[in-house]
Formats: structure tokens, sequence, C-alpha cells
């Protein structure tokens, strides 16, 4: 990325009031340029949200048989990417969960959270992170996730902004319902838009990295779109639009490799006990 660097003024980082992880604009010079990152699967392998799960049930917020279908889920969205159905269902299970909960219990939850999340960041795209910030970029995560996940994430790793999913705050105490638009498919392009209408940010000349077809309103909003490790939908229209493509998620290869592997043993397994029944049916 460094080869596409443009001559900007360094951004100021000064948050702004209601507005997570915004600068004000600069009184001259051109206007400031961003680069946005997805987290799950773009910035980082896997979801982040076993890795809340798991701290929530150390905290004995959720079941052992909540967190077990969790880890399944993770290990689909591995192979899959999300879908729009199970995101669904995640975003009202959360929402039924931390109602009534105090803000304070489960901001105790991020030292484990982040324990988990942070070894499961590649290394690769933190580079290209950082690459944009040396360029006078700013750089904000963008994600379905909730919006107290996206600020901590992008503090501890020096990022301009984090931008997530808000719940209802009653007296210190979450109320289950939603404070704002939810960061998915098009909320994900309108939070960017109102970050760039805010703070004066040129999303034409801006980047946006993700790794899910429903990401696309936000890739389409940039003039710089980039795929990391994109799912089957959006490889192919990433590959009619010319957009960049990123793959380096091994272990995501390697899962699908063996889920074919085991697909290709089940159906000859199959075949050799129809051969067997058919065998004795003509004797």
């Amino acid at each position: 990325m460094s080869g596409a660097a443009r001559d900007l003024a360094a951004p100021d980082p000064s948050p702004q009031p209601g507005v997570p992880g915004a600068s004000a604009p600069p009184a001259s010079g051109p206007p400031p340029v961003a680069a946005f990152f997805d987290l799950d699967r773009t910035l980082m392998a896997g979801s982040s949200g076993i890795h809340w799960a798991r701290a929530a049930r150390g905290a004995g917020l959720i079941t052992r048989r909540r967190l077990a279908a969790d880890a399944w889920a993770n290990v689909r969205f591995r192979l899959q990417g999300s879908t729009d159905a199970g995101t669904d269902k995640v975003r009202e299970r959360i929402g039924a969960m931390i109602a009534g909960r105090r803000v304070r219990d489960l901001e105790r939850l991020a030292p484990k959270v982040l324990a988990g999340v942070l070894p499961r960041l590649y290394p690769q795209m933190l580079h290209v992170a950082y690459e944009h910030q040396d360029a006078g970029r700013r750089v904000y995560i963008v994600t379905a996730a909730s919006q107290e996940m996206a600020a901590l994430l992008a503090h501890v790793l020096g990022f301009e902004g984090g931008i997530g999913s808000k719940s209802e705050i009653v007296d210190g105490v979450y109320t289950g319902r939603e404070s704002g638009p939810f960061t998915y498919r098009e909320g994900k392009a309108q939070a960017i838009r109102a970050l760039a209408q805010h703070d004066g940010i040129d999303l034409d000349d801006s980047y946006a990295y993700s790794d899910s077809e429903s990401d696309l309103p936000m890739l389409r909003a940039v003039g710089h779109a980039v795929v990391v490790n994109p799912d089957t939908t959006l490889r192919r229209v990433a590959r009619e639009e010319g957009w960049t493509v990123m793959s380096f998620d091994t272990l995501g290869r390697r899962l699908k490799a063996f889920a074919a592997i085991g697909l290709a043993a089940l159906v000859g397994t199959a075949g050799r006990s129809a051969a067997r029944r058919g065998g004795v049916r003509r004797r």
C-alpha cells in the first residue's frame, strides 16, 4: 500500500462528542482519507463473537451448551462466511442476553475477550492498516459486533476509531434494545458516510476491506475496495469489478478441504453400502 501513498496532512486525532473515534476535519489542506476494516475474517481469523462467548461462559452468563453451539457456528463461519439469517439470530439472542445486565459487568469481560482476539489478528492486515496510517490515512474498524468491542480493539491497536452496533443503556444497565443503526450490510455504509460527512473524509479516495458479500454496500461506498479471504459471491464480484483480492486464511481452506474429503468419503461409503445391498437382493 505504501506505493499508493498520498501527500496528505496528518489527521487530527482528537475525538468529537457523540461520534466514536471521530476526528475534527482539518482547517486547511486536502480532505482527510480513511481506510475501513471489517473485523471478523478480515482483520482476524474467525469470529470475535466466540471469544466473547467464552468470556461470558466463564462469568456464568451463558450455558455450556450455548457455548458449544457458538463454537460450532464459528467453524461454519470459517467455512462459509456470514449469512443474514445467522446474523439476525445472534443479534436477537445477544439483545435478550444482555437485557438487565450492568454495563460494568460486561466491561469486565474485556481482558478475556482481548486475550482470545489479539492472537488471532492477521499480521498481514495489521501491516496494511499501519501502512495506511503512515501514509496519512485514518484507520477504522467497522463491524456488526458491539460498539464497545470496536472501540476497545481500535484503541488497543492504535487506530483512529471503531464503529459497531450500539445497545441502549439506561442508568448503567443494558435494556436489550438497539440504540442506533445495526452496522451490517447497508448499516455499515450508512455509518461510514455519517462519519465522512462529520469529518469531511473523502470517500472517493478512501479504502474498505472485507471478506463478505454482505459488506458490498461498504465496499462500494469508497473509491478503493479490497476483498480479504472472500466468500464465493464476493470473490466473483471482485473479479467482475477488478478489485484487489487478498487470501491467506489457510485454516479456512484446510477446513473446506477436510469437509470435502469427509463428504467424498461419506458418499463413497454410501455407494458401497448400496452396492452390497443390491448384490444381496440379486442373489
